[in-house]
């Protein structure tokens, strides 16, 4: 499954970093062929977050949904039956680059380009740099306030951290994922490889 390069830039991934235990809980809830309001419903009456005000975790768990609903149905499987964590931080890590293209561009015009070039340090104006190129042609970027900007950025990194993309110092970290996960990439998704530093290599194999 891959995003089109036309679609709109939805930038409310502000909310929380990558939300993995919260997540794996809602893809555990969600029924196959059942239209995932049904599943955020679920997940709002059994409480899958303790985020003390309703607006707030309703506002999470969409989110959420938003995300994981980008996962086909090997993929959902694979994170709730058979995933371990790293495996999980990865599909996590794709979902939102699905959901979100402004996290899928920076993963592959920014993170993967560095990658490639051995510069593995990641710069917090990095996210700038590209926010600014971006802005300048499309209206709902340029409209963000350097505040909720500042915000996003914030946010971006800190999901990179807990899905293993970068270290807490920044730096760009070589992706390992199990060779089941892996395989179930290449005979769906081959493309996405890329959003992982150093596993598209060859046409696709590491």
């Amino acid at each position: 499954m891959t995003i089109s390069s036309d679609q709109p830039y939805k930038m409310s991934f502000a909310t929380g970093g990558l939300l993995l235990n919260e997540s794996v809980e809602v893809a555990r809830l969600h029924v196959p062929t059942e239209a995932w309001d049904v599943t955020l419903h679920r997940a709002l009456e059994e409480g899958v977050t303790s985020l003390p005000k309703a607006a707030s975790r309703r506002r999470t768990l969409r989110e959420i949904v938003n995300r994981i609903s980008m996962l086909d149905e090997a993929e959902l499987e694979f994170l709730v039956e058979g995933a371990d964590r790293q495996d999980q931080q990865a599909l996590l890590w794709l979902a939102a680059c699905r959901a979100y293209r402004f996290v899928r561009e920076f993963a592959t015009e920014v993170i993967h380009e560095r990658f490639l070039s051995f510069q593995l340090d990641l710069p917090l104006d990095s996210f700038d740099v590209l926010f600014s190129a971006k802005a300048e042609w499309d209206e709902g970027l340029a409209g963000i306030s350097p505040t909720t900007r500042a915000k996003l950025r914030q946010v971006l990194f800190r999901m990179m951290r807990e899905a293993n993309v970068i270290s807490n110092d920044n730096r760009i970290l070589s992706a390992y994922v199990s060779p089941r996960l892996k395989s179930i990439l290449v005979k769906k998704s081959p493309k996405d490889l890329i959003l992982f530093p150093g596993l598209a290599r060859e046409g696709g194999a590491s």
